[in-house]
């Protein structure tokens, strides 16, 4: 399951924004510093409008859909790197994830304090990359050093480490990311082995207040968040945290008719969701049947066997073939039958590369 970690100062919204991705008050909202100890995790749906379609279709009530795992880690401060705060086990919590969701807080309330005493997502963004940029710093210097110590025996894989690494330290002496460096895919490989903080997606969650929801361009926090994104090829995903806590609140008909009242046209939420989904070259294929609709997860360019394998193990070594048929060809015919009949359903084998929204049978035999 996909992981991702919701990072930020303290006190620019982080725990708000869990409590509103899971739907529940389970993380601790409070106006101080380190109000998360623990890292709080919840389990949340991704948004796919394909499947209550599909299951009124096949007549079955139960829907999975496809999740991503959401992990609330407490707020880094100045000196996290050199342990500061709760630096270390923030450090790790972070290192466990597979994408980081970086909270900027981009509203001005007085009742709400900031930690370093005045709004600037900014110089929020930089504390929290030099923390980063440290910590990935000492990891590959030590890394260096073993390498080095290898590579004089003649060992390419030590040799091809080091040419990696001399790529990324500038950049992390300047505390500036990893992931802005151009690297081959070859050295990407590599790069992956070092499990950097600063190699890792990240999406900006630019907070702002909900007087700004109908106009968020104007704001100039989100205009700055989104320079620094594009400098990094990272996402940018505008959100009102505190709205989103008080919309899980509503009945699910009503929560689309009071972001209509705000001229919002869509939860920052469910845009948050599916940018973590996306930014990871992720996608889902659905099954389908009396028993339940159910969306699954995989890497995009994943073939037939690989993703018959994610549903169960016995799926992939007996696979035999596949038959799909696009949810779009499914839905407009409004049956199996149908399907087969005008020719949409295919037989396929090994080799065929699976596509968003395939409805598919696997054969299998072991």
């Amino acid at each position: 399951m996909l992981r991702a970690g919701i990072v930020g100062l303290p006190n620019v919204g982080k725990s708000t924004l869990f409590n509103a991705l899971t739907s529940q008050q389970a993380a601790l909202a409070a106006n101080y510093p380190f109000a998360t100890i623990e890292p709080n995790v919840g389990v949340v749906p991704v948004p796919d409008s394909r499947l209550e379609p599909l299951a009124k279709l096949v007549k079955t009530q139960t829907i999975i859909p496809a999740t991503v795992e959401f992990v609330d880690i407490a707020g880094l401060v100045r000196g996290a790197s050199k342990g500061e705060g709760l630096g270390n086990q923030f450090l790790a919590n972070i290192r466990e994830t597979d994408l980081t969701v970086q909270v900027a807080r981009c509203f001005e309330d007085e009742n709400i304090v900031h930690v370093e005493g005045a709004i600037n997502p900014e110089r929020d963004i930089e504390t929290i990359q030099i923390e980063l940029a440290l910590a990935d710093l000492a990891s590959i210097e030590k890394r260096r050093d073993r390498a080095q110590k290898i590579a004089k025996s003649g060992d390419k894989d030590a040799k091809a480490e080091i040419e990696v690494i001399e790529k990324l330290l500038p950049a992390l002496e300047e505390g500036k990311p990893a992931r802005t460096i151009e690297l081959t895919d070859e050295e990407k490989a590599v790069a992956k082995g070092f499990f950097l903080l600063t190699m890792k997606p990240t999406i900006y969650a630019a907070n702002i207040d909900e007087a700004m929801l109908a106009n968020p361009e104007s704001n100039a926090h989100v205009q700055k968040v989104k320079e620094i994104a594009a400098e990094e090829n990272a996402e940018v995903v505008i959100i009102c945290a505190q709205l989103e806590a008080e919309l899980v609140e509503l009945p699910v008909e009503e929560r689309k008719d009071y972001l209509a009242s705000l001229n919002v046209e869509s939860s920052g939420v469910d845009l948050l969701i599916q940018s973590a989904y996306r930014l990871l070259g992720l996608m889902s294929y659905l099954t389908a049947g009396e028993k339940e609709v159910r969306a699954w997860t995989i890497k995009r360019g994943m073939k037939a066997p690989q993703a018959a394998g994610v549903i169960h193990t016995d799926f992939e070594r007996g696979f035999i073939r596949a038959e799909i048929v696009s949810y779009e060809d499914l839905i407009r015919l409004g049956s199996y039958a149908s399907a087969r009949e005008q020719g949409v359903m295919r037989l396929e084998g090994k080799e065929y590369v699976m596509k968003d929204g395939d409805v598919v049978h696997f054969r299998f035999n072991v």
